[in-house]
């Protein structure tokens, strides 16, 4: 027994109690703690394809290496998620010059926009293509999207993200077409006259409220007719010049009954 409490009373036993602890809090907070979804690692076979996709379709405007030439960006740093967004909406590569690249179906097939994302983010970090889950609307608080869209979004996209007019010839589309996935990548990387709503701007969770809320308005108005769907103003003509025009309809043929 006096061996054990030397032992206990030892001047390293604190430090022993201590590292047991540290050990002991490291591997219940592992256990307990959510793991994060990441995307799957892209292979060396689909980052060479992706640069042989590049060099042929890409780099007459963008450069060999992606560091951007005559006017036009450096990919370097832009990340997967940016490449996923512009070449799957169909917006790159472009056609013609001009104030935005609008959206057009896509040249290359699923396959071949991951090889060309995965070789530009293999040249230097930046954000990563979002995951099945990240972008689930079934994930997301529709009502709470909404607060979120029409404080930071709806006065370019309009209220309910059927798009509108910029300056200079630019426009904020029509979000109805665009999958959960490039609503997100949007957000993340911010394209065009888009800002950037990074994840201390908008969280991943906010992300999701918001994407769960536009794909509720994809299902079509409740009432109806939406009229547009660009708010109070297009509903308030059409009251005006329907119910008006009923009122004096009606007036000129009671007049015309009378007389």
């Amino acid at each position: 027994m006096k061996a054990i409490a030397d032992r206990r009373h030892h001047r390293m036993a604190p430090v022993v109690l201590l590292l047991l602890a540290l050990l002991l809090t490291g591997a219940v907070y592992a256990a307990l703690s959510p793991t994060p979804a990441e995307a799957t690692a892209a292979s060396e076979d689909d980052i060479a394809a992706g640069a042989a996709l590049f060099r042929t379709n890409c780099a007459t405007c963008h450069g060999p290496g992606a560091e951007g030439r005559d006017g036009y960006p450096s990919l370097i740093g832009v990340g997967a998620a940016a490449v996923d967004f512009q070449v799957s909406t169909g917006r790159m590569p472009m056609q013609a010059t001009g104030p935005q690249a609008p959206a057009k179906p896509p040249v290359f097939d699923e396959e071949q926009i991951a090889q060309l994302a995965a070789y530009v983010a293999s040249l230097a970090p930046g954000p990563s293509i979002p995951t099945a889950d990240q972008v689930d609307p079934a994930g997301g608080d529709a009502a709470n999207g909404m607060a979120l869209f029409r404080t930071n979004c709806a006065m370019c996209h309009g209220s309910i993200g059927r798009g509108g007019a910029l300056t200079e010839g630019k426009y904020a589309p029509s979000l109805g077409g665009s999958t959960p996935t490039q609503i997100y990548e949007a957000m993340l990387t911010g394209p065009s006259s888009m800002p950037v709503f990074n994840d201390a701007n908008i969280t991943p969770e906010e992300k999701q409220d918001i994407i769960a809320f536009l794909e509720e308005q994809k299902q079509g108005s409740p009432g109806g007719t939406d009229l547009g769907a660009v708010g109070p103003v297009s509903e308030g003509l059409w009251v005006w010049v329907v119910g008006m025009g009923l009122l004096l309809g009606a007036a000129v043929w009671i007049g015309a009954k009378s007389a």
